[in-house]
């Protein structure tokens, strides 16, 4: 790795990395890009745009023909 980026932390979540880190034994550093990269896949998923806003059907799937328990 190349490339150094300097963030500053609240002291509270600095001390919650330390103690991650020593838990787990993982750096500190690696801790961080660990949770960037799942903040970054997440973010590029396309489908993650219409959660929650695609309306229509049925309310459940008990409610389609075929599905009914009754």
């Amino acid at each position: 790795m190349s490339n150094t980026l300097t963030i500053r932390l609240p002291e509270e979540m600095l001390e919650e990395l330390k103690e991650t880190s020593r838990q787990t034994g993982i750096p500190v550093g690696r801790l961080v890009r660990q949770s960037l990269e799942v903040t970054l896949a997440r973010d590029k998923n396309p489908l993650l745009k219409f959660a929650g806003v695609i309306k229509g059907g049925p309310r459940n799937l008990s409610s389609r023909k075929g599905f009914s328990r009754s």
